[in-house]
């Protein structure tokens, strides 16, 4: 099996040798690019936010925030795969519910754990292999709304929700800025941890105070642009225009 890019993991787990039992299974697998570890939930959440990996070991029980924990205040900026790690096998059902791909239960033989990371890479294979979505369905009550993705201009995270902005209307989705983003294929763009915006509704650059700049939209709409975005915007701009050229 080939991915369309190498898999970035992170591991997560409050006890050293945990953390190193995965890293080492994981160490010699030609499929994974790089592989970073934490101790806590806090320092998942901030390395989650910058790197966005593909997959995601997680341990349930850490001290001050747990992986649970960790989902929650991550929102809407879930990573596409994530198992679970942990001796206790009574949050198994609960980690399901939240969408977790496995369920690792401490001890696991090497076997249990390439069964697990086998599913992690068919699951994430399968959504580089999908069509771009050509329309959204909103879902209110009495009420099925089709989007055409042409027509949105940008997405924004609301907590558990997305907001996505077409013309002068907002509609709700119920799905996290990360699904979205792999949905709707290389026409949108991540622009902050919060915001995906079309690139054709893309008017230009414009820099503000301590050499920050916004997104201009065509529409007017200004939206902040991360740093941590910013080349990668630029990149995927500048290769439109050579494209179109």
């Amino acid at each position: 099996m080939t991915l369309a890019a190498p898999i970035r993991v992170l591991v997560v787990d409050d006890e050293p040798l945990a953390r190193r039992n995965v890293t080492v299974l994981l160490r010699d697998d030609p499929e994974i690019e790089s592989v970073l570890e934490c101790g806590s939930g806090a320092e998942a959440i901030e390395i989650i936010r910058r790197w966005q990996p593909h997959l995601v070991f997680l341990d349930v029980q850490m001290p001050e925030c747990g992986g649970f924990d960790v989902l929650e205040l991550l929102g809407t900026e879930l990573p596409p795969a994530i198992i679970f790690v942990t001796a206790y096998d009574e949050y198994a059902l609960r980690a399901f519910e939240v969408g977790a791909l496995d369920y690792l239960l401490k001890p696991f033989d090497d076997a249990r754990f390439h069964r697990a990371l086998q599913r992690a890479k068919g699951n994430l294979a399968h959504r580089a292999a999908e069509q771009p979505t050509r329309r959204l369905v909103v879902r209110s009550p009495g009420q099925l709304l089709f989007l055409n993705v042409s027509d949105i201009d940008w997405i924004e995270a609301a907590s558990y929700y997305a907001c996505v902005h077409v013309g002068r209307e907002t509609h709700i989705l119920r799905r996290t800025l990360s699904e979205l983003e792999g949905d709707l294929g290389d026409g949108f763009i991540r622009i902050h941890r919060s915001i995906i915006v079309n690139l054709e509704r893309i008017q230009g650059l414009e820099l503000q105070n301590a050499g920050d700049y916004e997104v201009v939209l065509q529409s007017g709409v200004r939206l902040r642009l991360s740093r941590r975005f910013r080349k990668r915007l630029q990149d995927r701009m500048a290769a439109s225009v050579t494209a179109r050229s």
